[in-house]
């Protein structure tokens, strides 16, 4: 029998349902005082998220997550989410170079994602890893940066 990593980022299945509702809630909740609404991400529809593949889970408890969505020409990174008791260890990173993975894997040059404004911890990461902003955009009550990474440019 072979064990599985860990570290390895695989597919979500329906019995992590609630591990990706628990770590996506943990990750955001902080946010909810400081941007005066919930984050969309804990409003998702976690089990229907899982059952179309969008979700991409890592860790043994499940302690970080992705969830993504291939378009025409580009991956949608729509969440990304790390449990605080496992900030700094590296999660964070192998969920983003697995979205490179995917989207590599997927023929596709480049990967969006977007932030709330006021999530400026992300404004930080984000950078660091090849995002460049594109636009700040108010969508209801998310006041957003959208974010591209151009692979292309990383080959």
């Amino acid at each position: 029998m072979i064990e599985e990593s860990p570290e390895r980022v695989r597919p979500a299945v329906a019995d992590d349902v609630p591990a990706v509702k628990a770590v996506t809630d943990a990750a955001y909740r902080h946010y909810i005082e400081r941007i005066g609404v919930v984050p969309q991400p804990m409003e998702a529809d976690h089990a229907a998220n899982v059952a179309a593949g969008k979700v991409f889970v890592t860790g043994e408890p499940v302690n970080g997550l992705v969830v993504i969505e291939a378009f025409a020409g580009h991956l949608f990174l729509d969440s990304i989410a790390v449990h605080p008791g496992a900030h700094g260890t590296g999660v964070g990173r192998r969920l983003l170079h697995f979205v490179d993975a995917r989207a590599r894997e997927r023929g596709v040059g480049e990967i969006r994602l977007y932030t709330n404004a006021l999530m400026w911890e992300n404004q930080k990461i984000y950078p660091k890893y090849g995002y460049e902003v594109v636009e700040r955009r108010v969508d209801g009550p998310y006041d957003r940066i959208h974010y591209r990474k151009r692979l292309e440019r990383l080959d």
